[in-house]
This record gives structure tokens, C-alpha cells and sequence, in this order.
């Protein structure tokens, strides 16, 4: 028998290499982990810590509002504002959402079934990238990068968006996403896109507003709805069709609303040249950026306007600031322009209209002035052009737009006759401020701060005119005791000068009542200057500028007696503020512009309280306030009684100073102060005549169709009545009956006519 040898067994190796691919997959699976732990960590590269994910960084836009809560404007360098999710509307939520991430409340922050089925079409079914991965990227922008950097931030990105997921809700998760993405026109995030193209809220906008917003998520300017128009509207209706698709609305619905044509007939870029109170918002700037170097961060780093998204509440009414802006184009637009012009229409007989009484060599220097404070001379003098080459190129006709009332005109002319052309215009300066608090609820500091960019409310300094004479009245008031009824001589007064001076006597601009006695509150109404000169010469000049500082005045007042018939040149802002005192029972109040600043996160920071002195009497007070109704009863300003029909209590003063080229009124009412000033930015531009120059035609309608809508918008709750009386007044304000008291006291009067 034969033993058979046994085959031995072919080894086939399967174990072995189904171990080997377990151990590939592992160590795959292994490397993967490994990768994103040290992205996590950081150990690749930049990635935010938890921190920087609970606040992360952005320019956000500080925002000026109004008492009553209206947005002013901003300030920015991306004009970014925060929405939170509760402001969004719904149609902006479903929109974003079946555009952008159809299941977006079923991922954790990357969705696979999305990202598989991008690689499987090469993205010609859209992307892969959830909002949440997009958002990362917002907040976390990619600098230029190769293919391998580009694939490792792609990563990071991922990494970055677990961590959201992890750390804020989804409706946290799409606000912030809509607050960081970019709209074209400078808007940057939902709150400014809204505004910007449509005018509304997030929360006020409807299906077809949302959907062209969306719709623009892809390319802002390729799709801007401004632009290009075609483009806009079959992405919008790529949007709607996309919210059918999942349901979010029915499709009858959808088919209406794609039917709509598209409207950003509200479309307003938003800069700092236009929207309400720009010269307010120009002044605030400069007090804000102030503020912001001496107050710090929990971090000890110091306030910036432009990018921590302060919020500062101010005292404007955007009521009063509307019916401000709205008188002066009334007024000025509609009428005052129209004379000027007309006035200086005769170019034969005023071939240097209207610089009138200068001659070529003070004209040309004025002009040159003017060139010199202009953006386009100061960014040439930057490039190092020389003299010769810039005088070349503002005397170069060139296209442009300037400025008119009807709107911009497009044209072609020298930068130089640009500058003249708008020297021709009438300015004005405007502040209503609400005595008790001090509050200043409106402000207009010129016709147009796109094209003139001087404030006449805060920084210029014109002579005031005959409204500095209640300065002199009052200390009259206060210091001798004088009451509105006191009758003085109306006769010249002569003040002896220094040696080598002439001996100065003010003259009146008539002879009425001349040499006659007539009571203080005649002379005021009239504005009579031998009286001003009268009671300054018994109260001195250094006694009215004690006053003036009292209330308010810092500009510089020289102590000498011309200042009784206005010399002073003061800013309206010290007018007014002076003025209000009359109506706080002798208290002044410094100027109040802002309550309160808020951080981006609504936490008060600081907040802004009056500052106050008493100034004069309670008495003194209501006493001038007595004698400055008779200006609006008998005097200057009469033509608000039978031209503007006011029937409630008034007291006023106009003013107008030579030449014509300054024209004032301050208006006093129980709850509102406001003063004006009107005329050229140059002195020398002015009418010729007083009827049409002086302050009762050039000011005083202002304040009247001003206070006409204020006193009418019953929101506003301004006082009608009388001016609060002090407690225990005894003097008599009837000035007939005081005639009757003085004389049976004095039979016999004898007549002070002593200079």
C-alpha cells in the first residue's frame, strides 16, 4: 500500500488583506480626526477661539437716532447695522432658505447628502456650502490663496461651522449670516440693503422685496436690481420658484407674484450727504470722535465710531427736523432765491452782481479764498501740483453737476465759475431748542450739505444785529431796576471816545417818535437805537457782556457801546440758547445734543444730563419776555400776526445789519425757542434794499412756516397759552395804566435828557 502525499493548502491571503484595508480605512479615518482636531486646536493655522465665535469681529456702523426713535444716520466704514432674527421677516427667512439651504434645519452645519451630490454634478446643481459654512466664511474671510491653502480654509471653514452650530441657534444662525453678506451700494448686511433699495425695515419687507434681496446673495452686482435690471428679475423669480419647489408657498401664489414688475423707485444710497439732519450729523461727527478718545472698551482700547456699532440717542425731534428742513426750502427755494436773483437780474447796471461795492482786486481774493477750502484744491495741493498748473485747472471747463432747488443740473463750466455760481445762493442757519431742558430739537445749518459743506448753525459767527439788543434791555432790567413801561427820551446820545477817536453817536434808521418819550417796549418793538444807546450808556457796556456770558455767549464780545446796536458777530447756536433763557424763568441751559450712547450690545455706556446757571431774575425773565411780545404785537415782526395768522403768545426779535447782509429773528414760545439766520456765505453778496434784506423778509418766515406745522402736529403737545407768570409780579405790564400810575405819583415830569 502506497501512502499518498497531501497537497498542502494555497495560502490566499484574504485575512491578511481585509486586515490591511481595515487598517487603511483606520489609519484614514485616524488622519482625518488627527486633521480637523489640529485645525480645531489651531495648529494649522489661524482659527478663532471661543470668544472671538461669541462676539465675532465686524465693522459695525454707529447709529445716530432721534428722540422718537427714527434712525438719523450712520457713521462707517461698512455701513453695517445687526438685525436680530425677531426683525426679520418670514418671507426673508423662507426665501434665504430654499435658495440658499433647503435643509438647513436638519444639518449640524455641514450637509453631506448636499456636498456629495455637488461633487457628483460638479456644482452645476448648485454648491455644496450650507448657510452655516457660508456665514463662517463671512466672518472669517479668505485672504488670496494656492489650491492647497484654498483646500485647507475649506476645511477650517467646515470646522468653523460645527462650531457655530454648536454654539448659537439657528435662528441666531441666519440673522447673523443676513447681517454679514454684502448688497452692492455700499450696504452692507439685511438692515441696510432694506433701507437702501426699498426704503423699509427687514421686517417690513413682502415676498418679491426678499426675493430680489436673496436673489443678489449670489452676485451683488451682476444682480443688482439698480443695475441691471433684466438680471435681477428672472433671479428674483429663480428665488420664488425655488420657495414653490419646498413648499413654502402655494403656486398660484408664487405665479402672481412673479408677475410683478420689479420697484426700487425707493432706492436711496445711504451717505453721509443725504437723509435727514446731515448738518446735525456733521457736527455730532465731530463731537463723537471726541468722545470716543477719552472713553475706553472693557478691553482698554478706545471707542471707534466707525466700526463698534455704537448706538447714540440724540434730542432732535424727527418731527421738528422734517418741518425745519421743509420751511427752509419753502421759503428760500420757493420765494427768497427767486428775488435774490430777480434783484441782481439788471447785469448792465451791476456787471459785478451781485458783489456789490467791492472792487476786482477784493473779489478776486475772496474767489481765490474759496478755491483754497475746496476738496478739489486740497487733493491736488496733495498730489504736488504746483500753483500755476491748479489755478489752470479750476479755470478748465469741465462736466459737473451743481446745485439748484429744483435739483442737480448736469453741466459743463470751469471749477472756478462753479464756485461763483454758488456763492449766489442764499444760506441759512436754524436751531429750535426746548427751553426747560435745553434740548435742541431741530437743526439746519445750510441749504445743502452735498454741495456746501460750511455750518451757519454751530461754527459760523455773523453779526447778530438789533437781536443783541433784549442783551441790553435785560441788563437794563436787572441792573436799574427799568420795567417795559419805563418811558425814556428818544433822542440822539453821544458816548465820549478815547483821545484821538471820534466821539460816536448811533443814529435811527427813521425819525419816528423822534424826540419824544416813548416806553422801552415801543423802542424794542421798533427797534429804536437811540434807546439801545440810551440804556447802555446808564448800564455800561461791561454789564451786557457779564450778561451775555451769563447766558451762554462764548465768542469774543468787545466791551465798548457800538454793541448795543448789534456789532457782536456770534454763531445762532448762542442766539438761541441765550434767547431760551427768557422763557426759563432766567435759567440758562447749555445746548443739549445727545441723552445717551449705547454699545452695539445696548448696554448704556454713558449717558448726558443739561448743564445750567441762573442768569438773571425770574422776573427779568418774564419782563423781557413782556416787552418782546410787542415786537411780534406792534413792532418788526408784526407780519407774523396778519401775513402767517398766529393768534397764540409770542415774544420775538429780528435783526438785520448793514448792508443787508445778515437777517435774523429769534421766536420765543412757552415750550419751543428757535432763532434763524439768513444770508451769503460773503457779506459782501447781499441785497440792496431793507425791505427785501432785513430779517422780518429774509428770516422770520422761516420760523414762521416752521412753528405753523410744529404748533399744528398735535403729537408734539406744544403749548398755545400764555407765558408762565412769576408768583407775586407787581409790576404793572399795561403800559396805558402805568402812564395813569406815573403821572398821578408825578404830576409834573421832567424829562431825562441827559447823554
Amino acid at each position: 500500500m502506497t501512502n499518498k502525499k497531501t497537497k498542502p493548502k494555497r495560502n490566499t491571503g484574504k485575512p491578511g488583506i481585509i486586515k490591511t484595508l481595515w487598517m487603511i480605512f483606520g489609519a484614514g479615518v485616524l488622519a482625518v480626526v488627527m486633521l480637523f482636531a489640529a485645525i480645531s486646536f489651531g495648529w494649522m493655522g489661524f482659527m478663532p477661539s471661543f470668544e472671538e465665535l461669541e462676539n465675532p469681529k465686524s465693522n459695525l456702523a454707529s447709529e445716530i437716532y432721534s428722540a422718537d426713535q427714527v434712525l438719523l444716520g450712520k457713521y462707517f466704514i461698512e455701513n453695517r447695522s445687526n438685525s436680530s432674527y425677531e426683525e426679520l421677516s418670514p418671507n426673508l427667512v423662507k426665501a434665504l432658505i430654499a435658495t440658499e439651504d433647503a435643509r438647513f434645519y436638519e444639518h449640524s452645519g455641514i450637509d453631506l447628502r448636499a456636498l456629495v451630490r455637488a461633487v457628483a454634478k460638479l456644482g452645476r446643481d448648485g454648491g455644496g456650502s450650507t448657510i452655516t459654512q457660508q456665514l463662517a466664511k463671512n466672518l472669517f474671510p479668505r485672504e488670496k490663496l494656492n489650491t492647497l491653502e484654498t483646500i485647507l480654509r475649506k476645511l477650517k471653514e467646515w470646522v468653523i461651522a460645527v462650531k457655530l452650530e454648536y454654539n448659537y441657534t439657528k435662528e441666531e444662525i441666519l440673522a447673523m449670516y443676513l447681517n454679514t453678506v454684502e448688497f452692492g451700494n455700499n450696504s452692507y448686511g439685511i438692515k441696510t440693503a432694506a433701507k437702501t433699495y426699498f426704503n423699509k425695515t427687514p421686517m417690513e419687507l413682502n415676498l418679491q422685496e426678499a426675493a430680489v434681496l436673496v436673489g443678489m446673495l449670489k452676485a451683488p452686482s451682476y444682480y443688482n436690481p439698480v443695475r441691471n435690471t433684466e438680471r435681477s428679475l428672472l433671479r428674483r423669480n429663480v428665488v420664488l420658484n425655488q420657495t414653490k419647489r419646498y413648499n413654502f408657498f402655494d403656486t398660484d401664489f408664487i405665479d402672481s407674484v412673479k408677475q410683478l414688475p420689479l420697484d426700487v423707485s425707493q432706492f436711496k444710497v445711504q451717505d453721509h450727504n443725504q437723509g435727514q439732519a446731515t448738518y446735525f450729523r456733521e457736527f455730532l461727527r465731530k463731537e463723537l470722535n471726541e468722545w470716543c478718545s477719552t472713553h475706553y472698551k472693557p478691553d482698554g482700547t478706545q471707542y471707534n465710531l466707525y466700526k463698534d456699532g455704537l448706538k447714540i440717542y440724540t434730542t432732535i425731534n424727527s418731527k421738528m427736523q422734517q418741518y425745519a428742513e421743509e420751511a427752509v426750502s419753502q421759503h428760500l427755494g420757493g420765494e427768497l432765491q427767486d428775488d435774490f436773483f430777480d434783484h441782481w437780474s439788471n447785469k448792465k447796471r451791476f456787471p459785478n452782481a451781485p458783489f456789490f461795492r467791492i472792487n476786482k482786486e477784493q473779489r478776486d481774493a475772496i474767489m481765490t479764498q474759496a478755491m483754497k477750502r475746496t476738496d478739489r484744491y486740497y487733493w491736488l495741493k496733495q498730489r504736488k501740483i504746483s500753483e500755476d498748473s491748479i489755478l489752470k485747472i479750476f479755470n478748465t471747463p469741465t462736466e459737473m453737476k451743481v446745485f439748484s432747488w429744483k435739483g442737480p443740473i448736469d453741466t459743463i463750466m470751469s471749477p472756478m465759475d462753479s464756485i461763483l455760481y454758488h456763492k449766489y445762493f442764499l444760506q441759512t442757519g436754524f436751531i429750535a431748542i426746548e427751553p426747560q431742558t435745553g434740548y435742541v430739537r431741530a437743526y439746519v445749518g445750510g441749504i445743502d450739505y452735498k454741495y456746501f459743506k460750511y455750518d451757519h448753525a454751530t461754527v459760523a459767527q455773523r453779526q447778530v444785529g438789533s437781536t443783541f439788543k433784549p442783551f441790553v434791555y435785560a441788563s437794563a432790567f436787572q441792573e436799574l431796576g427799568y420795567t417795559p413801561c419805563k418811558e425814556v427820551p428818544n433822542v440822539p446820545v453821544t458816548f465820549e471816545m478815547p483821545p484821538g477817536q471820534p466821539d460816536y453817536t448811533p443814529k435811527n434808521s427813521d425819525d419816528k417818535r423822534e424826540g419824544e418819550m416813548v416806553t422801552l417796549k415801543w423802542a424794542l418793538a421798533n427797534s429804536v437805537n437811540y434807546i439801545s444807546a440810551y440804556l447802555i450808556k446808564r448800564v455800561k457796556p461791561g454789564k451786557v457782556v457779564e450778561l451775555a456770558r451769563k447766558m451762554g455767549v462764548k465768542s469774543e464780545i468787545e466791551p465798548v457801546p457800538a454793541i448795543c446796536l448789534g456789532t457782536p458777530s456770534l454763531t445762532v447756536e448762542e442766539m438761541v440758547a441765550a434767547t431760551a433763557t427768557y422763557a426759563n424763568k432766567g435759567i440758562y441751559n447749555k445746548p443739549v445734543y445727545i441723552t445717551r450712547i449705547e454699545d452695539k450690545n445696548g448696554n448704556v455706556i454713558e449717558t448726558f444730563h443739561r448743564e445750567f446757571n441762573e442768569a438773571m431774575s425770574e422776573t427779568t425773565a418774564y419782563l423781557m419776555l413782556s416787552l418782546m411780545q410787542g415786537v411780534v404785537e406792534f413792532g418788526t415782526g408784526q407780519r407774523l400776526r396778519f401775513r402767517y395768522k398766529f393768534n397764540n403768545p409770542i415774544a420775538g426779535k429780528t435783526g438785520t445789519t448793514d448792508n443787508n447782509s445778515d437777517g435774523w429773528f429769534m421766536g420765543i414760545t412757552p415750550d419751543l425757542v428757535a432763532g434763524v439766520w439768513v444770508g451769503a456765505d460773503d457779506r459782501s453778496i447781499h441785497f440792496r434794499s431793507t425791505s427785501l434784506g432785513q430779517g422780518a423778509n429774509m428770516a422770520l418766515p422761516i420760523w414762521a412756516l416752521f412753528m405753523q406745522k410744529t404748533l399744528a402736529d398735535e403729537s408734539l403737545k406744544l403749548s398755545k397759552g400764555e407765558f408762565e407768570k412769576p408768583e407775586n409780579l407787581d409790576v404793572e405790564l399795561n403800559c396805558a395804566k402805568y402812564k395813569q400810575q406815573q403821572t398821578a405819583l408825578n404830576p409834573v415830569e421832567t424829562l431825562d435828557f441827559d447823554n
